[in-house]
C-alpha cells in the first residue's frame, strides 16, 4: 500500500503538471483529472464481485501491472512524438479503471493481515489510515520536487515504477495462502440470517449481476453501514469543495498566497498522521461512538469557520492541527466497523459499492464551491459549509442506528472467543 499510494500521489502532481506545461490549457488539465477519477469510482464499484471471486491478490498484482503499463506508455508515447491528446486521456482512463480494484484488493486484505498478525482490527485499519496520510504528506512533496529537478516525465516513470513494485510485492511477498478468494471455503454461519449465500461449487453457480445484487442487497439491509456511508458521502462532498476551491481562494483573498496553501495542508497533514498513529495503537480500548462523532467534531466545521473568521495564519494553523489529529482516528474506526460486519465472502462487493457511493460527490465538490463562491462569495459559502458539516456530523449521531457502532465490536470479540456463531450479532 505504501509503495503504490507513494506513486499515485507523485502522478497526482506530475500529470497535471506535465499537461499544463505542453498544453498550456486549464481545461485540459481539468479533463485530464476527470478522466482519472470518474473511471476509478466506477469501476471500483463493479469490480466487488470478481474480488470476492478471483481473490484479493491475483486482483491487486494484476491492477498494479496494468496501472504501471499504462502509466509507463506516457513518457515512452511522448518521447516518441506519438502522444496526442486523445491517447493520452485513453491512458490516463486505464489508469484510473486499474487503480479501482487494486486499492480495493488491498482493503480487503486488512483484516486478514490483522488476523495473521494477531493484532486488534483498529490497529490494523489505524496502522493503513497511516500509510495513506503519509502517502498523502510526502508523496506530493516528493512529487513536487522531482518534478522541480527532473521535470514531469520523471515523476511519471517514477509512478509507473512504484505501480510495477506494488505488483511484485503482493505477488511474492505475501504469504503464500493469504489473499484467495473467501468463497473458496465459506465458514459456516458466516452469513447474517436473511443474506444471500453463494458458492463457487455447482452448475447453479451465481452469475456477475447476481454477485453484484447479493452485495447489494447486504449494504441495503444494515442500517449502520448506510448511515455512514450516507455521513462519509456529504463530508467528502464538502471536504471536496474545500481543499479545491475554498481554500485557494481563502489564500488569494487573506494573501497568504500558496505558501499558506501548503502551510495549512501540510499542518493538517502531519497532525492526522500523528493521530492515526495514536489511534492505532489505543483505538481497540475506547468507545467507538464517542470517539467518532468527537473526531468529526473537531476535523470538520472548525477548519470551515476559521477561515471565514478571518482570523490571522497562526490561528488558522493551530485549528488546522487540531482537525487533523481528530481526523486521524475517523477512517480506523470506520474500516474496523466495515470489516467486522460484512462477512469476508461478501467484503469485496459491499466494500466497493460502499467506497464508491461515499466517493461519488467528491467530483461535484469543486463545481459546486466555486459556483457558490462566484455567486456570493467567500464568507458565506465557508460558514454554510461550516454549519452543514456540523449537521451532518452532530446531529445525525442521535440516530438509534448508531449504537451499533459499539456492539459491533463486542460482538466480533465474542465470535473470535468461540461464545456466538452468529456474525449479524
Amino acid at each position: 500500500m505504501a509503495v503504490s499510494l507513494t506513486g499515485t500521489r507523485i502522478s497526482g502532481i506530475a500529470l497535471p503538471w506535465f499537461v499544463l506545461v505542453t498544453t498550456g490549457s486549464a481545461t485540459r488539465t481539468g479533463l485530464v483529472a476527470f478522466f482519472e477519477m470518474a473511471p476509478y469510482v466506477l469501476v471500483k464499484a463493479l469490480t466487488g464481485p470478481m474480488v470476492d471471486r478471483a481473490g484479493p491478490r491475483v486482483v491487486s498484482w494484476t491492477a498494479d501491472l496494468a496501472s504501471a503499463t499504462a502509466a509507463a506508455a506516457v513518457p515512452v508515447l511522448h518521447a516518441s512524438g506519438l502522444l496526442s491528446f486523445p491517447v493520452l486521456l485513453a491512458l490516463v482512463v486505464l489508469i484510473g479503471a486499474a487503480r479501482g480494484p487494486g486499492d480495493l484488493a488491498k482493503e480487503v486484505m486488512v483484516p486478514e493481515a490483522a488476523e495473521r498478525g494477531r493484532v486488534p482490527l483498529e490497529r490494523a485499519t489505524g496502522l493503513s489510515g497511516v500509510i495513506e496520510r503519509l502517502a498523502a504528506t510526502v508523496g506530493p512533496a516528493a512529487g513536487g520536487t522531482l518534478i522541480a529537478l527532473v521535470g514531469p516525465l520523471t515523476g511519471l516513470a517514477v509512478n509507473a515504477a512504484c505501480f510495477a513494485a506494488g505488483s511484485v510485492i503482493i505477488a511474492l511477498a505475501l504469504p503464500r495462502h493469504m489473499g484467495h478468494s473467501a468463497e473458496e471455503t465459506p465458514p459456516p454461519d458466516s452469513f447474517p440470517k436473511g443474506s444471500p449465500k453463494s458458492s463457487r461449487a455447482g452448475p447453479g453457480e451465481p452469475g456477475y449481476w447476481q454477485r453484484f445484487g447479493e452485495g447489494w442487497t447486504f449494504l441495503r439491509g444494515d442500517p449502520l453501514l448506510l448511515a455512514l456511508i450516507v455521513m462519509v458521502g456529504v463530508t467528502n462532498l464538502l471536504d471536496a469543495g474545500f481543499s479545491a476551491v475554498l481554500v485557494p481562494v481563502w489564500a488569494e483573498e487573506s494573501g497568504n498566497g500558496p505558501t499558506g496553501i501548503g502551510l495549512v495542508g501540510s499542518t493538517a497533514g502531519i497532525t492526522a498522521i500523528a493521530g492515526s498513529l495514536l489511534a492505532a495503537a489505543i483505538a481497540h480500548r475506547l468507545r467507538r461512538r464517542a470517539v467518532f462523532f468527537i473526531g468529526f467534531l473537531v476535523a470538520g466545521a472548525p477548519k470551515f469557520l476559521v477561515l471565514a473568521s478571518g482570523a490571522p495564519l497562526g490561528a488558522v494553523l493551530v485549528v488546522f492541527a487540531v482537525s487533523g489529529f481528530g481526523a486521524g482516528f475517523i477512517n480506523p474506526i470506520i474500516g474496523a466497523v466495515f470489516f467486522e460486519r460484512i462477512p469476508r465472502p461478501l467484503l469485496g462487493r459491499v466494500n466497493a459499492l460502499g467506497d464508491s457511493l461515499a466517493w461519488s460527490g467528491i467530483p461535484l465538490g469543486g463545481l459546486i464551491a466555486g459556483a457558490a463562491v462566484a455567486a456570493v462569495g467567500l464568507a458565506p459559502v465557508l460558514l454554510t459549509g461550516g454549519i452543514a458539516y456540523f449537521l451532518t456530523t452532530s446531529l445525525t449521531g442521535l440516530r438509534p442506528e448508531w449504537r451499533a457502532m459499539d456492539r459491533t465490536r463486542e460482538d466480533a470479540r465474542e465470535r473470535a472467543s468461540g461464545l456466538v456463531r452468529d456474525p449479524s450479532g
